[in-house]
């Protein structure tokens, strides 16, 4: 069985946010370009030539080769930085749009046959995916010579002494090359495994609608602070300001696991608690995990870098994660609450987003002309072969729905017997239609009246109306059973209907969206968050729907 959903109308007033991933790299990537050379240039003043010689020109002077530190080792490194720099640049501006369809990705047929003229034509959109993909492929090709040849000369000029030795003089070129596109593939394929594990990522953010903009949000916050981390730990590499093992390990293996336990504070566990406190078991519990997960990678780190032996990694994971508990959590709880309005706001307006495209989407679809239309037509024939007796109460129960999808519908909860009134009015003009074929079994079964609770209105109609479209059938077996069961904890909806192949002259709505299921989850799990469970099951004759909410 299929349900379709209605097309997303944004809702007046809110601002889309923008994945800025790509845009913080690329920052990134530019800050670490120019902090490399102006660092080696600042190196190359800030040092005695004679120091420079001592340092990188024995091996040259052992093979009674001039050396430049300017020439041998700044230019060469520059000349690498700037290359990579620019292939980043058309990797990421030219060739990964078109090879992995980051930008404007076209869907549609593909036509290939071989012209008159010679050559291969591709029409369709699929074709001008196929294009913009080998067109990336020869562009990827081409980098790659171009990054291996640049690699390779790189090397000469820095490691010339390597190769004008006299058994390797002949073969130093093809070394060489050799080498430049060795490393130059390794590079290109890394940065593409990586960019596609990016736009992997990036899409499964953005994905679903539901926290759509808060999870943009956060992921621009967590590349922010990366892009500004890592800016600012590799301008302390580049001016030698980081020689000693303390500050390494501060920069490496205690900030990153306080900043991220606090970003999991700030946008998980205090949102999640709301006004209940920190010390409540369940919250303590997550704050604990949390904690402990964020120290623990770096605790490893920490002791393979310093090659400590077991006890100092157990000493690092019990006051890594002992001062993240007493000390970052307080201020993260400070920030929290200096910033609590305007996360919250933006989760509010989050769900009042979703809720307004919910409702707007189920109102759309819900007022159905063709159901109108052919209800209408039923009450016409009946009026013409019976009496008006049956086609006045026909048309008193649709007025009675219409009244209902006008005026009931517009508040946010309904006393429930309104819900199953309307749910009674729409199954009686199903049976009136379908009464003149034997083969159609239509039952509603009822229990636990009056049923004391408030649900949210037209919650349950489409799981019956959609039994009603795909269920029925004027030439086969078909039947729609409609259960609910009213107890003390909750409601429990059952609905099953027969299943077969419909012809175009059984349901003339066969075409049409109808209700879309998806649009009813979505509502389920704004209204009634971890309060109802759904299940649904189906085989060849029967589609079995189940609703259960809690209403206690």
């Amino acid at each position: 069985m299929t349900f379709k959903t209605g097309e997303t109308i944004p809702a007046p007033g809110m601002t889309t946010q923008r994945l800025r991933w790509r845009e913080h790299e690329l920052v990134l990537v530019t800050v670490l370009c120019v902090l490399s050379i102006v660092g080696n240039a600042w190196h190359m003043l800030d040092t005695p030539s004679a120091a420079l010689n001592s340092w990188y020109g024995q091996p040259f002077s052992d093979n009674h080769l001039p050396f430049s530190y300017f020439l041998n080792i700044w230019l060469p490194d520059a000349v690498m930085v700037v290359l990579l720099y620019l292939c980043y640049l058309q990797m990421n501006f030219f060739i990964l749009p078109r090879l992995l369809q980051t930008d404007a990705p076209v869907r549609g047929s593909f036509n290939v046959r071989f012209a008159r003229e010679g050559g291969i034509e591709m029409k369709g959109d699929s074709g001008i995916v196929l294009k913009r993909m080998l067109v990336a492929i020869l562009c990827t090709v081409l980098l790659w010579l171009f990054l291996g040849a640049g690699w390779g000369i790189a090397t000469y000029y820095r490691e010339m002494y390597v190769y004008v030795q006299p058994d390797i003089v002949a073969d130093s070129r093809q070394m060489l090359l050799g080498l430049g596109l060795k490393r130059a593939f390794l590079t290109i394929f890394s940065y593409l495994s990586y960019a596609s594990i990016r736009e992997m990522v990036m899409r499964n953010i953005v994905v679903d609608r539901q926290w759509n903009g808060f999870r943009v949000r956060f992921a621009n916050e967590v590349t922010t602070w990366l892009t500004v981390y890592l800016s600012f730990f590799f301008f302390l590499e580049c001016f030698y300001i980081m020689d000693e093992k303390g500050p390494s390990i501060f920069f490496l293996f205690i900030i990153p696991p306080f900043v991220l336990a606090c970003l999991s504070n700030l946008y998980w566990l205090f949102p999640l608690k709301g006004k209940s406190s920190i010390f409540r078991a369940p919250y303590l519990r997550k704050l604990l995990q949390s904690t402990f997960f964020t120290t623990f990678p770096f605790a490893v780190g920490a002791t393979l870098t310093t090659r400590d032996d077991v006890r100092f990694f157990f000493l690092w994971l019990f006051w890594g994660w002992l001062l993240q508990i007493v000390l970052m959590t307080p201020i993260s709880l400070l920030i929290y609450r200096w910033r609590k309005e305007k996360i919250l706001r933006f989760k509010g307006l989050e769900i009042a987003l979703d809720q307004s495209q919910a409702d707007l989407q189920f109102l759309r679809s819900q007022i159905n002309p063709h159901f109108l239309f052919n209800s209408l037509n039923t009450l016409y024939g009946t009026a013409l072969q019976e009496n008006a007796f049956r086609s006045a109460e026909g048309i008193q129960k649709l007025g009675d729905m219409m009244r209902f999808m006008l005026h009931e519908n517009n508040q946010e909860m309904i006393p429930m017997y309104k819900e199953l009134e309307y749910l009674r009015n729409y199954i009686d003009l199903q049976k009136l239609r379908t009464q003149a074929s034997s083969s159609i079994l239509i039952e509603a079964e009822i229990e636990g009246e009056p049923c004391p609770y408030m649900i949210a209105p037209m919650l349950l109609i489409p799981f019956v109306e959609n039994a009603f479209k795909h269920g029925i059938s004027l030439q086969e077996r078909s039947w729609v059973k409609v259960h609910l069961q009213c107890n003390a904890k909750g409601i429990l909806f059952e609905v099953r209907n027969s299943v077969h192949g419909h012809k175009e002259q059984d349901e003339p709505e066969k075409e049409k969206s109808g209700i879309g299921m998806k649009n009813v989850m979505n509502r389920l799990r704004l209204i009634y968050p971890d309060k109802h469970e759904f299940f649904v099951n189906g085989n060849e004759k029967e589609f079995f729907v189940q609703l259960q909410i809690q209403m206690s």
